[in-house]
């Protein structure tokens, strides 16, 4: 009896981390499935309602999720709040600035 006991315990165990490991196996962010095309769309568009961006003309490329920044704006406040716009885009990985101010 006592020698079922033991292989019965090992196998339990085996089966219990198994389902641990099973468990613990973290989902795809669903970040991961936006396209780049996507991504531009959604900084294009938060840029156009952010009242301090009116007028202005920032150009958004988005390649493998990063996006790029690029024009002349009138403050660095508008640069910082563009940056800030962009960051928030969902699926956004890195963000490059570009941006200037206009002279």
């Amino acid at each position: 009896m006592k020698l079922l006991r033991r292989p019965l315990r090992a196998a339990t165990l085996v089966l219990a981390l198994a389902a641990l490991a099973a468990c613990s196996k973290a989902p795809e962010p669903a970040a991961a499935n936006i396209s780049d095309i996507d991504i531009t769309e959604h900084v294009k568009t938060a840029l156009l309602q952010a009242e301090s961006l009116k007028g202005q003309d920032v150009t958004v490329v988005t390649l493998n999720g990063d996006v790029r920044l690029t024009g002349a704006l009138a403050t660095q406040a508008q640069i910082d709040e563009a940056l800030r716009i962009a960051r928030a885009a969902e699926g956004a990985h890195t963000i490059h600035d570009e941006l200037t101010l206009r002279k």
